[in-house]
C-alpha cells in the first residue's frame, strides 16, 4: 500500500506527513523513524481527545470565559516552558497545516496581524461549525471539553461535557485560604462566584445551615443536573487549591465543622481541610453512582506559585484503595509529570486510567516516549490520548495547540510502540491494537460512547 498517497489524501495531510517521524520542520527533526505500517495507522485512527479546553464558536469566541472555571492567564509570572514562547519553532507548523501561513516565530507586529487575519477567515469560512473544523484537521472524532458552560459550536457528538466541582469542595469563607499566594486570590475569588452559580441553580440565595441539607440541596442535584445535561465527567482542579492529602473524616466531625462555620468567620484552615477531605470522598462516590468519571489535574501546573510537591499521585491512594470508590473511575491527566513512574505504578488500581494531555504540548516526542512506553508496556488498557488544547496566547490558541499537541503524541506513540516492535516485546499487529486503543478505544470504553467518524 502506498503509504504517501495515503498520507497526502487524509483530511488531516499536515500532521499525518509529521507523524512518519522523519520530516524536518524549522530545523526540528522528529525523532527516531518509526516504523511505516504503525505510522500508517497512527496517522489514520480518528482519535478521542480525553481533555481539552475548546473555546465556543464565533462571534461567542471574543468573549467567552467558560473554557476554565480557573483561567490561567491572569496568573502570577512564572518561568514559562519553552513550548509556550512566542519564539518556539514548532508554531509554525500549526499555522502552516491550520490556515496556509509560512511565518516564522516568534512573529513580528505584522507577522501576528496576519495570523490573526487568517485566524478570523477560517473562523468566517466555518461558522458555528469552525470547532468541529479544528477537530478535523487534527483527526480528532470527539474532544472532551473541560469547560464551566458547554455552547454554540460546542456541542454532542463531537465534544462532550467535563465540567468542575471545585466550588463545592470549598462552601466556607475562602479569605484564609486565599491569602495563601497571589494565584489563590483570585481563584478562591473565582470559585465563590461558581458555587454561587451552583446555588442559583438549585433554588437557593445561601448556603443550607446544615452538611446534610447542603449535599441534599446543592451537591446531589448540581450533580444530576450535569449529569442530564451530558456530563460524562467531572473534573477538579484541586491542585491548584490545595494538596492531594485527602484523609478520611467521619461524617460527624465534618458535619460539626460545617455548622461551626457556614453562619460566617474565616474557619480554622486544619478543620477546613477535613471538612474538604470529607466532601471529595462524598462527591467521588456520588458520580460513580451516576457513572461520571473523576478527572483530576495530575502534573506540575500553571504559575509560579502552583505546590508542586501536593500534587504528587501517590498521596492519592487511599482514596483509589477505598472500597466505597472502586465504583468511581479516576483518571490523572496530564500524566502526572514529573511524577511519571509513581502514576504509572497507579494503573494496576481497577479504577485509574491516565492521559498524556498537556505532555504532549510542553514536552518533545522523544522526552515523552520513554514513560510513554514505560506505560503501555505496563498497562496499555489504561492510557488516554489527550491534548489539552487551550487558548494560551494569541500565537497558540485553542486551535493551534490541538493540532500541535496532537501531531506530538502520535509521534510520541509511534516511537514507543515502534520500540517495543524492534526489542521483541510485541508484534507489529499487537503494536496497532494498542495505537487504538491509546487513540480510540480506552475512552469508548471508559465513557460508554462511540466516537464520531
Amino acid at each position: 500500500m502506498n503509504i504517501t498517497r495515503i498520507l497526502v489524501g487524509a483530511a488531516a495531510g499536515g500532521f499525518l506527513a509529521a507523524t512518519l517521524g522523519c520530516v524536518r520542520h524549522a530545523g526540528y527533526e522528529a525523532g527516531p523513524r518509526i516504523d511505516p505500517q504503525i505510522a500508517q495507522a497512527i496517522a489514520g485512527i480518528w482519535a478521542v481527545d480525553n481533555h481539552a479546553h475548546p473555546v465556543l464558536a464565533p462571534p461567542l469566541d471574543t468573549t467567552d470565559r467558560g473554557y476554565d472555571a480557573l483561567p490561567v492567564e491572569s496568573m502570577a509570572p512564572e518561568s514559562d516552558p519553552v513550548a509556550l514562547r512566542p519564539d518556539y519553532p514548532l508554531q509554525a507548523l500549526a499555522w502552516k497545516a491550520l490556515y496556509g501561513l509560512d511565518a516564522t516565530p516568534p512573529l513580528s507586529s505584522a507577522g501576528l496581524d496576519r495570523l490573526h487575519a487568517d485566524q478570523e477567515r477560517a473562523k468566517t469560512e466555518h461558522g458555528e461549525d469552525y470547532p468541529a473544523w479544528v477537530l478535523d484537521q487534527a483527526h480528532i472524532g470527539t474532544e472532551l471539553g473541560n469547560r464551566v458552560f458547554m455552547g454554540r459550536g460546542v456541542e454532542p457528538p463531537r465534544f462532550r461535557w467535563v465540567p468542575y466541582l471545585d466550588a463545592l469542595l470549598f462552601p466556607l469563607d475562602n479569605r484564609g485560604l486565599a491569602a495563601a499566594n497571589p494565584d489563590r486570590q483570585q481563584f478562591f475569588a473565582l470559585e465563590d462566584q461558581l458555587r454561587a452559580r451552583y446555588l442559583k441553580d438549585a433554588g437557593l440565595s445561601a448556603l443550607p445551615a446544615t452538611l446534610d441539607a447542603y449535599l441534599e440541596r446543592v451537591v446531589m442535584p448540581t450533580l444530576e443536573r450535569q449529569k442530564a445535561g451530558g456530563a460524562v465527567a467531572e473534573k477538579f482542579e484541586a491542585a491548584y487549591l490545595r494538596g492531594f492529602d485527602f484523609s478520611d473524616p467521619p461524617q460527624a466531625q465534618a458535619a460539626a465543622i460545617y455548622a461551626r462555620w457556614v453562619h460566617g468567620g474565616t474557619p480554622d484552615s486544619a478543620q477546613y481541610k477535613l471538612l474538604q477531605d470529607f466532601l471529595f470522598r462524598t462527591i467521588a462516590g456520588e458520580c460513580g453512582r451516576l457513572g461520571m468519571a473523576v478527572h483530576l489535574h495530575a502534573m506540575a501546573g500553571a504559575g509560579g506559585y502552583f505546590g508542586i510537591a501536593g500534587v504528587n499521585p501517590l498521596l492519592l491512594e487511599p482514596i483509589f484503595n477505598d472500597p466505597r470508590l472502586r465504583g468511581t473511575n479516576f483518571v490523572l491527566l496530564h500524566g502526572g509529570w514529573p511524577y511519571v513512574r509513581e502514576i504509572g505504578a497507579l494503573l494496576q488500581k481497577p479504577n485509574v486510567y491516565l492521559d498524556i494531555s498537556g505532555q504532549d504540548l510542553l514536552l518533545p516526542p522523544h522526552t515523552e516516549a520513554q514513560w510513554l512506553r514505560e506505560w503501555l508496556e505496563f498497562e496499555p488498557e489504561k492510557v488516554l490520548f489527550g491534548t489539552d488544547g487551550y487558548p494560551y496566547s494569541d500565537e497558540l490558541g485553542w486551535a493551534e495547540s490541538v493540532w500541535l499537541a496532537n501531531r506530538d503524541a502520535r509521534q510520541a506513540l509511534g516511537i514507543a510502540l515502534t520500540g517495543m516492535v524492534r526489542d521483541g516485546e510485541i508484534s507489529q499487529k499487537r503494536a496497532i491494537a494498542i495505537a487504538q486503543l491509546v487513540l480510540r478505544g480506552n475512552a469508548e470504553r471508559l465513557y460508554g460512547f462511540r466516537s464520531e467518524h
